[in-house]
């Protein structure tokens, strides 16, 4: 299980949020989220160590083959990649 940090907000389905620390679309991305107030988990990729970055990259091809940032899953099911506000916007529904 890789340690997820959790922003408590409004139920919009489970977000989970790829990204790196040192990205400023990362940062735009999270900073959409909170202007939103969505809840939502994230973890920077960067920062884990050995077997957990490994596992959190084998998520990341998983929606994005091209292991760019930040990565956005909504409920398993659908994702945004990169900083999009119109398309993030779509996917939490408000």
């Amino acid at each position: 299980m890789l340690p997820f940090k959790h922003v408590d907000g409004k139920d919009c389905g489970r977000i989970t949020f790829y990204g790196l620390s040192t990205c400023v679309w990362c940062r735009k991305t999270r900073s959409l989220l909170d202007k939103l107030g969505v809840a939502y988990d994230y973890v920077y990729v960067d920062l884990l160590t050995g077997g957990e970055q490994e596992r959190a990259m084998e998520q990341v091809r998983r929606w994005n083959p091209s292991e760019s940032f930040p990565v956005l899953v909504f409920n398993d099911s659908s994702c945004v990649l990169g900083f999009d506000e119109e398309k993030i916007r779509t996917a939490v529904k408000l």
